[in-house]
């Protein structure tokens, strides 16, 4: 997913029983007032709104997750942050995206958001700067970003058998030309596991006897 579809997420759009992400809305940022600066609007594209499948690791890492969150909003109690959103409408009364704002007391149309901090505080896609810059310093990784990790997944599963329109339609990609000229990274391990799997493709009794010249 997209960074702004990933810290989009409210636990509605989740599924965890069929084992399902919704992919529904992205969160940006605007200049801050005292509302805060927070948005969620429409995907990047028509095609971006899609189901994403949860594997089983994904499955176990949000149940506890939600969980633990559950737990902390509990032990806060009315300390915990919540949220609500408010339209904003263009001058013909069409509502073109939402704002996110903090609530000082619980209301009917709280949301709940997924990615937060340990008291509720929502910092949309914010929360990731921080431990990307200890990652960075600690593996000596120069210039990844949050966003980098789709290509990154992209390139794995292609190299272990899923389809490109497969992946394609996972991305949220309306063509497969987009999936292959800039999500599927090319390395000199690929290549070089891509002649390993053509030796495994041409190696014969047949093949071996031409190549030894005897």
């Amino acid at each position: 997913m997209r960074t702004g579809e990933v810290f989009a997420l409210t636990w509605n759009d989740i599924d965890l029983k069929n084992k399902v992400i919704n992919v529904n809305k992205t969160v940006y940022s605007k200049m801050k007032d005292d509302k805060g600066r927070w948005y969620l609007g429409t995907t990047k594209t028509d095609g971006s709104c899609r189901e994403v499948y949860i594997n089983e690791t994904l499955y176990k890492a949000l149940y506890n997750y939600k969980n633990k969150q559950n737990l902390l909003r509990k032990e806060l109690g009315s300390r915990y942050k919540k949220y609500y959103l408010e339209a904003t409408k263009n001058k013909y009364g069409k509502i073109i995206e939402y704002k996110i704002i903090e609530s000082k007391y619980k209301r009917k149309d709280n949301i709940d958001m997924v990615f937060t901090r340990k008291d509720g505080t929502y910092s949309g896609t914010d929360i990731t700067k921080y431990p990307f810059k200890i990652i960075h310093n600690e593996l000596r990784i120069v210039n990844c970003r949050f966003y980098d990790l789709r290509g990154n997944y992209a390139t794995k599963i292609l190299r272990n058998g899923a389809e490109i329109k497969d992946i394609a339609n996972i991305l949220g990609h309306n063509s497969i030309e987009t999936t292959e000229n800039y999500y599927i990274l090319s390395s000199k391990e690929a290549q070089k596991e891509a002649n390993s799997i053509m030796e495994c493709v041409i190696k014969s009794d047949v093949i071996s006897k031409i190549i030894n010249y005897k």
